[in-house]
């Protein structure tokens, strides 16, 4: 693999080094890659550049359900600088599928076209404007067939299959073929729990179709290489997943497509399925050319997943002390026109779905539709923050028939350690609920009505509506809320979650330098930075080179579940330690008969030295080295979990479980239903903080995705043609700085004894409750309902 010929192109990763007298755990050392992204330097995958390179662009169907006639591409073909177009026809593998884990997804339509936006035809030509005019010369005549959208019309007696003759292994459980995946969890008997209730609430919920919007769009490089494989350079989360996807359907080994993460601009989800891996590869083979393709903003709507609008049926029983009785919710998934992660979203929208609370009968059944709507699947949250955002609707509704606070009834039912999930799995780490609903409540309000400054007048930026200065304060109203939620952490129901690292610890220039060499994704969560940090404190080392993630090293798996840190933290941790420790019996075979600690005593490396644990220094860390280096790759696991069984959905399906809560302070314009969030204060128990300025960075982040959810967030689908309706940052909003609250941030650190340093996954858990808490909030202020994400202003002002 190494000894092939490779031009390397332009913005091209590179060993990216920090060194530094301490920065190890615990502490905020900065990011490696900051400075070069504030000033515009860093290089990101649609930076890549190959001096003889061709462009390629996608073909989208304009419908989204058909049957494809007939395609004609001679017009576009005889187009000058046009190198080569690919349809169906011409793909070069038996396998002509791929997906996470049923590989039902296409990559080129074949007869048929199963949403809008689905590829259909590919172009490679020298100029980026010459290939997207000749796409828009391919001739394709479309017959319309009958669009799937919505549970009723995908379940209908003749309804339209969207996949004919399933053959994956969820068909067998599930009741209809239009079902992706069906999880029931049944525990404790809810008929006989509903006898003792003294209140029941129910409740319909809608939540709509968000995009992850990053920033950097869909792009990369694939450049063929003298052996007939292909080197690809991509912006992605999972290297290795994309490598087992892309070679089969190149009808490659693996060993000859290569791929290099380039730099990543956010992910949050949508990077987890491919998007353009295959296409430039494909067209790069059939150039023998380098075929760089970059997505516009329009493309990119369509180009990745999204998350999955829910419809979600919940009812709560309660004693008229305040104690849950039982649950029973039924949520409906809508996954769109491919399964993509659509089976894990279902697992986890079912297993979370009560929430942080103790209930013990409970009667829950999640689904996931085939619909022709847009494929959805991984998004920061996965199937816990549409959950999230129903439950906590329900306590609060619960609340207020009981008369009680509503942060007082969640604390009665909060969950802690030694709590059963409804999966019968123990919780056998901290669970803080009710003391992080504490700290939210016992935080200071800020200050009432911040518009109003003594003698100048209204500041409209702190009012409703911002700059459009649509008010000065009259109609105004302030209302708060609160919410908490639950998240797992790392890949779930037996799934075979490993990381791996390798780690090369030399002497270069007379000073120990550790390099660590692993394929996790840094999609800006700040992992190079952790990595170093680890090897600094297991390794006792200043200088730690961060190698570029590839596929030359076993799979780091995704970046995603809040797993990276645990996992490949772990993993890197791991195999410092078996580093440490060959160090250490390098140093007993060459220096043991010289000093009796080396035999007896505990020792560690520390400031570049060998050292006991009562500090006695006992050797150089390069003394002990020479001219040797220890080079190791190792892999890590977490502890096993298994499959929820598909009757009563019973099973310790999950890793561990991380908790935050929120509270949000909202003005509501009443006249105009225009929102301004004032402040959307949180606590997030986080077990460990390797890096505390990535982690309040984290929650904050999250926390602003919840909020957009909330109030602006939503991929518009004509319910008749299922067709996007606004596909761009024009017309989906998405939250700036204007419409940023202050986000004060309450950290704790309640060790996972069975975790790497105690620390908990924590990227994801801000996302659910910041979403709940706003609309709690807007709620109290206007007395509404408000049953559906997001909240536009003619829900508010009853202009519907």
């Amino acid at each position: 693999m190494a000894q092939n010929t490779r031009t390397v192109p332009a913005g091209t990763p590179t060993n990216v080094t920090q060194k530094h007298a301490k920065g190890g755990i615990g502490e905020s050392t900065l990011r490696p890659d900051g400075t070069l992204k504030v000033t515009g330097e860093f290089a990101y995958s649609s930076d890549m550049w190959h001096e003889d390179m061709l462009w390629g662009q996608t073909l989208r169907s304009t419908v989204a359900h058909a049957e494809i006639v007939s395609i004609d591409i001679s017009e576009a073909l005889a187009m000058p600088g046009v190198y080569s177009i690919l349809t169906y026809d011409d793909l070069p593998a038996e396998m002509k599928n791929y997906g996470l884990e049923i590989q039902d997804t296409p990559v080129l339509a074949n007869g048929r076209v199963r949403h809008h936006g689905e590829p259909v035809a590919l172009v490679a030509a020298d100029h980026p404007e010459t290939a997207r005019r000749a796409a828009a010369k391919i001739k394709i005549d479309y017959r319309e067939l009958p669009v799937v959208t919505d549970e009723a019309s995908a379940l209908a007696e003749g309804a339209p299959l969207i996949h004919e003759g399933r053959d994956d292994h969820h068909i067998g459980h599930v009741p209809h073929p239009n079902i992706v995946h069906r999880q029931p969890i049944v525990r404790g008997d809810v008929a006989e729990a509903r006898k003792r209730a003294d209140v029941i609430v129910e409740g319909e919920y809608v939540f709509g179709m968000q995009d992850q919007a990053f920033l950097g769009p869909e792009s990369g490089l694939a450049v063929p290489s003298e052996d007939g494989g292909v080197d690809l350079y991509v912006a992605t989360q999972w290297l290795h997943s994309d490598l087992r996807q892309i070679a089969p359907v190149l009808g490659l080994p693996e060993e000859k497509v290569r791929m290099t993460l380039s730099g990543v601009g956010g992910a949050f989800g949508g990077r987890e399925d491919i998007s353009m891996q295959i296409h430039a590869c494909l067209l790069a083979l059939a150039t023998n050319k380098p075929v760089k393709i970059v997505y516009n903003r329009f493309e990119s709507f369509f180009g990745h997943v999204h998350r999955h609008p829910a419809k979600l049926h919940y009812e709560h029983g309660a004693t008229k002390d305040g104690k849950l009785t039982h649950m029973k919710c039924r949520i409906v998934l809508d996954g769109g026109a491919y399964a993509s992660a659509s089976p894990a979203v279902v697992g986890n929208a079912s297993s979370l779905s009560v929430g942080p609370y103790v209930i013990e009968d409970v009667d829950i059944e999640a689904i996931a539709l085939y619909t022709n709507n847009p494929p959805c699947g991984a998004m920061r949250g996965f199937g816990a923050v549409q959950a999230c955002f129903a439950y906590e609707a329900q306590m609060d509704k619960l609340a207020a028939k009981l008369g009680m606070d509503p942060v007082e009834f969640r604390q009665l039912n909060a969950m802690e350690m030694g709590t059963i999930m409804p999966t019968g799995q123990v919780v056998d780490s901290p669970a803080p609920v009710a003391e992080l609903l504490r700290r939210v409540k016992a935080r200071p309000l800020p200050p009432e009505r911040q518009w109003e400054t003594a003698g100048e007048g209204a500041d409209v930026r702190a009012l409703p509506g911002g700059l459009s200065n649509t008010t000065h304060g009259e109609g105004v109203v302030r209302g708060v809320g609160y919410a908490v939620g639950i998240k797992n952490v790392g890949f779930s129901e037996g799934f075979d979650d490993y990381s791996t690292a390798r780690v090369r610890l030399e002497v270069i220039n007379g000073e120990p330098v550790a390099m660590v060499h692993t394929a996790m994704a840094e999609v800006g969560q700040g992992g190079v930075t952790v990595h170093a940090q680890i090897a600094r404190t297991e390794l006792g080392v200043t200088q730690v080179t961060i190698h570029p993630a590839d596929t030359q090293v076993g799979s780091a798996g995704s970046t995603s579940a809040s797993r990276q840190t645990y996992m490949t933290g772990g993993a890197v941790k791991n195999t410092c330690e078996h580093v440490r420790e060959a160090v250490l019996e390098m140093g007993r075979r060459k220096n043991g008969s010289y000093h009796p600690a080396w035999a007896h005593a505990e020792l560690l490396l520390e400031g570049g030295k060998v050292v006991t644990d009562g500090g006695e220094v006992l050797a150089d860390i390069a003394d002990v080295l020479e001219d040797e280096a220890i080079d190791l790759e190792l892999e890590f696991r977490h502890r096993p979990t298994v499959p929820f069984d598909l009757v009563t959905g019973q099973g310790d399906g999950h890793v561990q479980y991380t908790f935050a809560a929120h509270r949000a302070v909202v003005e509501v314009d009443t006249e105009l239903g225009l929102v301004k969030v004032v402040e959307l204060a949180t606590a997030q128990d986080v077990g460990k903080a390797l890096n505390m300025l990535s982690v309040v960075g984290q929650i904050q982040g999250g926390t602003i995705q919840g909020l957009g959810v909330a109030i602006m967030e939503e991929i518009i689908v004509d319910p008749k043609t299922a067709k996007v309706r606004n596909p761009s940052f024009t017309d989906y909003l998405i939250p700036t700085i204007l419409d940023t609250p202050t986000i004060p941030v309450d950290v704790l650190e309640l060790a996972d004894p069975n975790a790497p340093y105690g620390l908990r996954g924590m990227g994801e858990a801000p996302t659910l409750s910041s979403t709940p808490a706003v609309l709690a909030a807007i709620r109290q202020a206007t007395g509404l309902e408000l049953n559906k994400t997001p909240i536009r202003p003619e829900a508010l002002t009853g202009t519907l």
